[in-house]
């Protein structure tokens, strides 16, 4: 099991990966680099593996897909995730990984936005979307997370042997975000600095398509983690809107004692039973949400198992149940 796991899953980054591997070898030199290929046709795996790391490939296109294979291959003590475009300066590399090794953080967040990213970042409706993000989910999910969207990120191992990957494409670091936030998972911020990608470097994101795939996750996530809210939202929205046809009907009746627009009338009562069902919907759900979470825990056990195993494996030793000590 490698003690630094530096991840970096590229699609055609040729004028930069090689950089970024250097740069990662000297901040992290115990380091083991991984360079997923992602069906890149500039010839940036045959760059990453001159400059020094271990160059896999992942067929299926899409960042989720090729992180999700990372997650499921590497076993490690700290995995530093980062993009191969040479947007994050590795100075702060040390600093995160450390949380996670010596503080117990689950998740140690690169934070952009609180440092160079606006005055950097050159397309400003990326700007607007990654504010309205972290504004949603924060308020959301009551997380205090500083940048969402950040593909700077470093992990621990019982975070990475328990995500779910869900997501294809670049949705994927809002998914984790969520789910650090949602199983009160310890995180961090770390403000790092951000530069904006070097001439001859595009980026992959599109900013409506993949911004629309963002806000749909969050939907789709806030449905998922908490229903209840969800659904008492919907269903008090529904109750409006009957309540809102009701009253001039309602005032009609008082006044000649009949009740006009029958068809209207009915519509309602359908209305306020989707209401109440809404109501009973998200009773169910959180209740199954509840179970989910408490599945979890036994699920980190697990994978905190896991990891003692591979650390006697390793030592030849029996691993202290002391994370100061184990670490």
């Amino acid at each position: 099991m490698d003690r630094i796991a530096v991840l970096i899953p590229c699609y055609n980054e040729a004028p930069t990966i090689r950089k970024v591997v250097m740069d990662a070898r000297r901040a992290l030199p115990e380091a083991t680099i991984y360079v997923y290929d992602n069906n890149s046709s500039d010839g940036t795996a045959g760059i990453a593996r001159e400059a020094g790391a271990v160059v896999r490939r992942e067929r299926r296109q899409g960042k989720g897909n090729v992180i999700r294979t990372m997650f499921r291959e590497i076993d490690a003590r700290c995995y530093l995730m980062i993009d191969g475009d040479d947007t994050y300066p590795l100075e702060n590399a040390r600093e995160m990984c450390d949380k996670v090794l010596k503080d117990n953080a689950d998740m140690v967040v690169g934070d952009r936005l609180s440092s160079t990213y606006f005055t950097e970042n050159k397309r400003p409706f990326h700007n607007l979307g990654n504010s309205l993000v972290r504004f949603s989910i924060n308020h959301l999910f009551k997380g205090n997370i500083k940048d969402i969207m950040t593909g700077y990120r470093a992990m621990s191992y019982r975070f990475v042997k328990t995500f779910p990957v869900l997501s294809r494409n670049f949705e994927i670091e809002t998914e984790m975000t969520i789910q650090a936030i949602d199983k009160n998972l310890a995180v961090d911020n770390v403000v790092v600095d951000y530069r904006d990608r070097q001439e001859g470097s595009e980026s992959k994101l599109n900013t409506y398509s993949d911004g629309f795939k963002v806000l749909g996750t969050i939907f789709r996530l806030y449905r998922n983690y908490r229903p209840m809210h969800f659904f008492s939202i919907l269903g008090l929205l529904l109750t409006l809107v009957a309540v809102i046809f009701f009253i001039p009907i309602a005032g009609t009746f008082l006044e000649t004692g009949l009740v006009p627009r029958i068809p209207t009338f009915i519509a309602i009562i359908f209305v306020l039973i989707a209401a109440l069902l809404c109501f009973f919907i998200g009773l169910l759900l959180s209740t199954l949400v509840q179970q989910d979470r408490q599945n979890f825990e036994f699920k980190l056990l697990s994978a905190e198992n896991e990891y003692k195993r591979l650390l006697r494996s390793e030592s030849g030793d029996p691993v202290t149940a002391d994370p100061e000590e184990r670490r």
